[in-house]
């Protein structure tokens, strides 16, 4: 199976999806917490949650998100929009799945897709929508040239 990159490497087009999950740890919130200074209560403190009507302290909208980014960051894709419909919570210790499609292209690389992110329930926590530019082919060739390299910056294929 090829790679997200491989793929954007080969060139993107309408319909061209990508599926990828991640369960987000309570060390994932607080580093989250620490990069963004996003400090609220809600997401760390069990009384100020219940008082927000959660079961328990919830993590951060633009931390779920980010599954958005890093499939964006995998395809070259160069963000000039998003926007973010937060549909329910997102625990330490849930896996939520994000699915994104290209819905449209056109002629100068301009691309929208479509995000839907979903719990280990099949619940949407999440939809949204992010329009960007595509990788053109000169960025075509030179990703060839760093999957040819063994990708060496590209954190993803290095984490443990």
């Amino acid at each position: 199976m090829k790679s997200f990159r491989q793929r954007a490497a080969e060139g993107l087009q309408t319909g061209d999806s990508f599926t990828l999950s991640r369960r987000f740890s309570q060390d994932d919130i607080q580093r989250f917490a620490q990069i963004s200074r996003d400090y609220n209560p809600v997401h760390f403190d069990a009384h100020f949650a219940e008082a927000r009507h959660f079961r328990a302290p919830v993590s951060h909208g633009l931390l779920t998100a980010s599954l958005v980014t890093e499939i964006g960051g995998q395809i070259g894709w160069l963000a000039s929009a998003m926007t973010f419909n937060f549909k329910r919570p997102v625990y330490a210790g849930d896996t939520v799945t994000c699915h994104w499609v290209i819905v449209s292209t056109d002629e100068k690389g301009r691309a929208t897709a479509v995000i839907t992110l979903t719990n280990e329930d099949g619940i949407i926590v999440l939809e949204g929508e992010t329009r960007g530019i595509l990788p053109g082919a000169k960025e075509q060739e030179l990703l060839v040239q760093m999957l040819a390299q063994g990708d060496p910056t590209n954190g993803v294929t290095h984490a443990n």
